[in-house]
């Protein structure tokens, strides 16, 4: 399996969908998910109208937490891959490898700091326990 490079484009295939985005395997690379948000250039109220599962996508990754979750984007890699590359930007071809974020120790965190932390651990809890639900799910039903 090799490692995922964050702003690297990616060919993959949508396993599973689900009303926050969906998921896909990376060739070669292990899962991530796409959020809805990060789908179309439009406003996506049916991820469904856009994607089907085991449809082969173009994915870039935009972004790998602590735990090692992927986030990835379908409009941002049709938005590289349409338009023409400048020269500057060929100059930057090193890899961009993931380095995890210092954590401020609780004692100097703000209110707002707390919050938003919490609410990321939420989500990714949420996402977590969806997904095993969805697992479980497909396993039963054959």
């Amino acid at each position: 399996m090799q490692q995922l490079e964050i702003g690297k484009i990616y060919t993959g295939k949508v396993k599973g969908i689900a009303k926050y985005g969906a998921f896909v395997d990376i060739d070669g690379g292990g899962t991530g998910m796409v959020h809805i948000s990060e789908i179309a250039d439009t406003f996506v109220n049916d991820i469904n109208e856009h994607l089907s599962e085991n449809q082969e996508v173009k994915i870039k990754v935009i972004g790998i937490n602590e735990a090692g979750k992927v986030s990835l984007s379908i409009k941002k890699a049709v938005e590289n891959s349409d338009r023409p590359r400048r020269q500057n930007e060929n100059r930057r071809n090193r890899p961009n490898v993931y380095e995890p974020k210092k954590s401020i120790p609780q004692s100097e965190m703000t209110f707002e700091d707390m919050m938003s932390h919490f609410k990321q651990s939420s989500e990714e809890r949420i996402c977590d326990i969806k997904r095993n639900t969805d697992r479980k799910n497909k396993t039963r039903r054959k």
